[in-house]
């Protein structure tokens, strides 16, 4: 007997179409994905923040923050990234599903688990936002001295360095973060959020 041939999917009288109405936006996810010191955090912080002023609900799923909680168990390992990415696509689609507008800021290195996420949701609910920044600018920055810890052999399989990093082939948003401010790069992702009539 299968582990979850008892476990039936319940369906709720308040559909998400419905808290998307309620909320005047289209639910969908921001991936934003790239190095480590790339600034997915950063620019999704001043996108959120952007959208909060806009009267829009949001809510950000930050790599760190989860592994504090709900994937705290978890390793660098590629089984462990694979898993910690699956359940942060989960959670994000849960998020959808209550009609906010997900941001998510993880490394996620590998293209299939980013396709992965894609597939959970709708058509047109992904969105793939690649902050595209040269690794030498990301050793530059270095905001939690990461580069210097695993070029010194104190961090195995960290991405960029000692373990692959899948760069989007065709991102839904490209932001090459070199040389503009946080705020032009939050700008375009608005930009393409309105443009596409999510919000």
């Amino acid at each position: 007997m299968s582990k979850n041939e008892n476990i039936v999917w319940h369906e709720h009288h308040v559909k998400k179409e419905d808290r998307a109405k309620l909320k005047q936006q289209a639910p969908c996810i921001l991936w934003f994905t790239g190095l480590s010191g790339s600034g997915k955090s950063t620019v999704a912080n001043a996108v959120e923040s952007l959208l909060f002023k806009m009267g829009k609900h949001t809510f950000l799923l930050d790599g760190d923050n989860v592994r504090h909680g709900l994937n705290k168990g978890l390793s660098f390992s590629e089984e462990d990234r694979i898993e910690n990415i699956r359940r942060v696509g989960e959670v994000a689609k849960l998020f959808t599903d209550s009609g906010l507008i997900v941001l998510t800021a993880f490394i996620s290195p590998f293209l299939k688990d980013r396709e992965m996420v894609r597939q959970m949701g709708e058509s047109g609910e992904f969105i793939e936002v690649f902050i595209d920044t040269p690794l030498n600018v990301c050793e530059q920055r270095d905001p939690k001295g990461l580069y210097k810890k695993a070029r010194a052999g104190e961090i195995k399989d960290f991405t960029g360095i000692d373990s692959p990093y899948e760069a989007p082939v065709n991102p839904e948003i490209h932001i090459v973060n070199d040389g503009i401010t946080v705020e032009e790069a939050a700008g375009q992702v608005v930009e393409y959020l309105k443009r596409n009539n999510y919000i």
